[in-house]
């Protein structure tokens, strides 16, 4: 159980750190872009929120948000350039903390022998990719995305999250 814990703790001090990085941005300094070029704080938060609500099914949980829903925010898609090509930050703020919850719900579930089930189709394309590596990889994910929050709240002009 120590593998569940440890993934456990780390998706709870992400989601900690997302958390912090967006208090207090309003719906139109969430789609400020950086410059010369990148995603926006809206479009980032989207994104964290597709790849939590994809893994959902594989830890026993539900999605919070239909899939076409967040097309917007999926990988590869064209940077947000205008606050009316987002969904409403509030919205992806509440959206985000119902996906965190049923992540932590869903891990506390799993055993060794669930991360060591090899998952059909995973995303990286490893046909004997298990459930813990996935769970990992997007772990890792989630915190680079979350260091880019950080980032982006200094470039529209707000205090560092953390110090």
């Amino acid at each position: 159980m120590k593998d569940v814990e440890s993934l456990r703790y780390q998706a709870r001090l992400m989601r900690d750190v997302v958390r912090l990085c967006i208090d207090g941005i309003t719906h139109e300094q969430s789609v400020v872009q950086p410059r010369p070029a990148g995603n926006c704080v809206n479009w980032i938060l989207g994104h964290l929120l597709v790849v939590y609500n994809q893994v959902l099914p594989l830890i026993g949980q539900e999605a919070v948000v239909t899939e076409g829903t967040l097309t917007r925010y999926a990988r590869g898609s064209a940077p947000i350039t205008r606050a009316s090509e987002a969904l409403l930050f509030h919205d992806v703020i509440c959206a985000w903390d119902e996906v965190c919850a049923r992540v932590d719900a869903g891990l506390a579930t799993l055993t060794p022998h669930h991360l060591d089930a090899v998952v059909p189709e995973g995303p990286t394309g490893d046909p004997y990719e298990t459930l813990g590596s996935l769970l990992a990889t997007v772990l890792f994910h989630q915190a680079y995305h979350a260091g880019q929050l950080g980032v982006l709240r200094r470039i529209i002009g707000m205090p560092a999250a953390l110090s």
